[in-house]
């Protein structure tokens, strides 16, 4: 069969017009993004990694569940082999890649200390682990990750390490908008602060500041008389140590993600993502997925966003860095700069000692310690579902269904088999992502654009796992900012494309509202 019509078929299977399909081949060849046109690399129009017997059996497994009596084969199997089956417990994020080898859990488990190295600002006698800041949000990744899952907002404790603001300002003239539309830079930081507020500093400097944030309660009566008490936040920034940001800059709250699942996300074909997408919603079902589009770190080559809230790094690698370098305030290959995100502006911070050893490599973190962490998030395992054949999950499986969620939180994919990792490869996975940029509307809009998303997109997140947030984090706090405090709250919050299916959910009985809800935490 041509992979013409692999690509049609797949898209029909998903719910997409004949016409979108058609078009895929076409929109390889340009970005789909703000007018912007750029050759893309052939992987985006097809997989070249599957022979024909294994393009057939790529489409009969990823087809949409059409029986919900009981459960689909391997559907407990949220990550193919790659599954943990450890109990479901505080540690169910934390547990490696069920099919590495033995010489790769030694691997894991030093990338695993890594992630939870306390680092120290230098000069340091532990000169292996100093170079902290000068300005940083936390001092480990798994300060932020704590036990690999979801970050929270300040109040369930005093600190806001796993929430923090990215700040940024659109472009202002053509030449900036050119680098935007050549994904030459996402967005300008602010002039003062730079890309993410810190709220720490070592000895000898002052903080940036403090997030401030601020809750106004909103009743919201579903059609069966049920109210829903939704928060609407306001962020602000206390006690700017720095002078004033710049009228100009956006603040986007953005929480720390569940790192499970990352390697095979990755091993995830774009020619399958890039068929999901539907920019100009020529099917009208008012989806209108967009691929985010950025450069590589190291070759400028262009890639597909994949990681992030608004999709903004490509793979596991180069958002370890960026994580290393905004959070931590730690130089690594990819990114550099030892003074971390201090600016120009900021000049005594631009003097303060940096951590390198000469002897262990040119930045903090070399070569050895980025890809230990980096092999270290790509096998954090899926969980194995719960309760896949209860007959109430299946009936909030239904509901899923046919409330249109399947639109963008795509339920499966068949990883590419030349993964560059086997125990990623050619696995039936079951992240519920399209991995896309969609518009959610007003009430969830923070007005930053970062590369092709504008101020009202973010990408699908991955809801696998979803259902062990309370058992491994300790809350139910979601979306990007933690605002909703449980899963219907998530629900009530979504707008833009998703407001069909919102309002769907809102008009169902309590009954389907709740086996809706026991789907989702069966994940």
């Amino acid at each position: 069969m041509r992979s013409s019509s692999i690509r049609t078929a797949l898209c029909l299977l998903i719910g997409l017009s004949g016409a979108v399909a058609a078009n895929a081949g076409d929109r390889a060849n340009e970005a789909d993004g703000d007018g912007m046109a750029a050759a893309l690399p052939p992987i985006f129009a097809e997989r070249t990694d599957l022979i024909p017997k294994d393009r057939a059996r790529v489409l009969k497994v990823t087809r949409p569940a059409h029986d919900f009596t009981a459960a689909e084969r391997f559907e407990a199997m949220s990550g193919g082999a790659a599954t943990s089956q450890k109990l479901p417990n505080r540690d169910a994020f934390s547990q490696f890649s069920a099919n590495i080898t033995f010489s790769e859990e030694e691997k894991f488990k030093l990338g695993n200390a890594l992630f939870r190295k306390l680092w120290v600002s230098a000069p340091s006698s532990t000169q292996a682990s100093d170079g902290l800041g000068p300005f940083f949000n936390s001092r480990a990744c798994q300060s932020c990750h704590l036990k690999d899952g979801r970050g929270h907002p300040p109040e369930i404790v005093s600190d806001a390490s796993s929430l923090f603001l990215r700040l940024a300002r659109p472009a202002a003239t053509d030449d900036e908008r050119a680098l935007v539309a050549s994904l030459l830079v996402p967005n300008f930081p602010d002039p003062a602060y730079g890309g993410q507020l810190q709220d720490h500093a070592v000895p000898g400097l002052k903080a940036e500041g403090k997030m401030v944030v601020t809750y106004e309660e909103r009743p919201v009566t579903l059609d069966d008389g049920t109210t829903v008490s939704l928060r609407y936040p306001t962020y602000s920034v206390g006690d700017p140590a720095y002078g004033p940001l710049d009228p100009a800059t956006t603040l986007s709250p953005r929480i720390a993600p569940p790192m499970l699942g990352m390697g095979l996300i990755q091993a995830i074909h774009p020619a399958d993502i890039a068929a999901l997408a539907d920019p100009d919603d020529r099917n009208g079902d008012g989806i209108s997925g967009r691929m985010s589009l950025v450069r590589n770190d190291r070759d400028g080559d262009i890639l597909l966003g994949r990681f992030g809230w608004k999709a903004e790094k490509a793979d596991i690698r180069s958002q370890t860095a960026g994580a290393f370098a905004g959070d931590i305030g730690i130089s690594t290959p990819l990114m550099p700069a030892s003074y971390g995100d201090c600016t120009a502006a900021q000049a005594d911070c631009r003097q303060m000692p940096d951590g390198v050893q000469k002897r262990l490599g040119d930045t903090e973190a070399p070569d050895p310690v980025l890809d230990l962490v980096t092999f270290y998030s790509e096998n954090l395992a899926p969980p194995a579902r719960r309760n896949v054949d209860d007959p109430h999950v299946l009936a909030g499986k239904k509901q899923f269904y046919d409330l249109g969620c399947i639109s963008c939180h795509q339920p499966k994919f068949v990883t590419r088999r030349d993964a560059g990792n086997k125990a990623q490869a050619f696995q039936l996975i079951w992240p519920y992502s399209d991995f896309l940029l969609h518009d959610m509307g007003d009430g969830l809009a923070d007005g930053q654009q970062v590369g092709l998303a504008n101020g009202q997109e973010w990408r699908t997140p991955p809801l696998w796992g979803i259902g062990l947030t309370k058992t491994v984090s300790g809350h139910t706090f979601f979306l990007h900012d933690g605002r909703a405090r449980n899963l219907t709250e998530a629900i009530l919050w979504h707008g833009g494309e998703a407001q069909s299916s919102r309002d769907a959910f809102a008009a169902l009985t309590r009954e389907d509202r709740e086996s809706l809800i026991a789907f989702l935490e069966s994940l």
